[in-house]
């Protein structure tokens, strides 16, 4: 028995791997192509913490009591790797976090947004058909997609469908995608193809919508340097709160693009890791046969909030910061309220562990310690980063 994570070497990807490594007897698979380091080398990113190879990591893991853990390298997108990784392995359940993860970066140009939409939607039907064709029908399939499909509507998001009228007459259906960049929409066709898959072979599918996430590490990672996750703070990889944190250390303003009034669902490291960890391991005979979105995010924060609060808990690390509001160069609505659900995801992980407030303490500790690597870098995280 044995459970596949893909995107094993990523951000999210590796300490999920750790958790369920640490929490079962079974094989994990940790499957990757380094592709995620090839990216952010590709436009002068490099993480603030260093990342051991991925052979380190399993050696590293092995040393801390985890010899349940393995690696196979190879390309999600090659269709007979897949069959032959499925056919040897027989996962109980696949956690699919490997992905092209940066809308940024499927901006840039055609060749870009064309490989993003590529990469991980071929990644996704290989792995959904595999399942199907190898006979794989009971294996549960968890993929991290993104909040990103809902847009930024200006009504409550739910947790999945919605419902639609027209006529007098209402029905569920899918809640329709509202993509805003290559990236994105490359998620919303693999939720859709996730839906099929449940409709058509039965596949128990989780559809884990991911919200953007914070953070230096999970406990697993923070008990040897070589067990670290990355950290990118570049335009590209870097989410907006470590961006903020890398200008913060490196002596610059936080810049907020207009009133950044505008709020974004966020999700810690930790509590992100947790609910994939426990969809994997969920008992086959308790695990509903269904397809289930659950919206992985812990609460809602605006642009202007996480400046605010990585001042103030720069403060601690005898930082000085100033928060100023530039011109936005993006068309978007800067006070823009969303509000989404997240009933499902909350229960499946009992509550947060870890708030914004501690997360950024975390990323900025981890920031201060390497503030060289931050400062060497530091033209990749200013605003005209895109045209450097």
């Amino acid at each position: 028995m044995s459970i596949i994570v893909t995107g094993a070497d990523g951000y999210v990807g590796w300490p999920t791997a750790l958790r369920i490594a640490d929490r079962t007897d079974q094989r994990v698979i940790c499957v990757d192509n380094g592709g995620r380091r090839e990216w952010v080398a590709s436009v002068g990113g490099v993480s603030t913490t260093a990342v051991a190879s991925i052979e380190e990591r399993v050696a590293a893991a092995a040393e801390h009591g985890y010899r349940n853990l393995s690696f196979v390298e190879g390309d999600l997108a090659d269709r007979a790797f897949v069959d032959q990784l499925l056919a040897v392995h027989e996962p109980t359940a696949v956690v699919h976090t490997a992905a092209q993860p940066s809308a940024p970066y499927s901006q840039i140009d055609g060749e870009r947004a064309n490989f993003t939409q590529h990469n991980n939607m071929q990644a996704t039907r290989n792995l959904l058909w595999g399942l199907h064709e190898a006979g794989l029908s009971d294996t549960h399939f968890i993929e991290t997609t993104t909040t990103g499909v809902y847009g930024a509507p200006e009504f409550p998001i739910p947790e999945g469908g919605a419902t639609m009228e027209n006529e007098g007459e209402r029905d569920e259906v899918p809640f329709p995608a509202m993509a805003g960049s290559w990236y994105h929409l490359s998620k919303s066709h693999d939720a859709a193809n996730l839906r099929l898959t449940h409709k058509q072979f039965d596949i128990p599918v989780s559809d884990v919508r991911t919200a953007i996430v914070y953070g230096a590490g999970t406990e697993e990672t923070g008990a040897d340097d070589r067990l670290g996750t990355r950290l990118d703070f570049d335009y590209y990889f870097g989410v907006v709160a470590h961006r903020f944190a890398a200008q913060a250390v490196a002596g610059y303003p936080l810049t907020v693009y207009g009133k950044g009034e505008q709020r974004k669902p966020f999700v810690s490291l930790e509590d992100a890791v947790e609910g994939l960890a426990r969809l994997a391991l969920v008992d086959p005979d308790e695990r509903p046969d269904s397809h289930t979105v659950y919206n992985q995010t812990t609460r809602a924060i605006s642009i202007v909030e996480i400046a605010e609060t990585i001042a103030e808990v720069g403060a601690e690390y005898d930082l000085d910061i100033t928060v100023e509001h530039v011109e936005n160069p993006r068309e978007e609505d800067e006070t823009h309220q969303m509000e989404i659900e997240y009933e499902k995801y909350d229960d499946l992980i009992g509550g947060s562990a870890v708030g914004f407030e501690a997360g950024m303490r975390d990323v900025l500790g981890a920031m201060v310690e390497r503030q060289e690597v931050v400062e060497a870098h530091e033209d990749r995280f200013l605003p005209d980063a895109l045209e450097s």
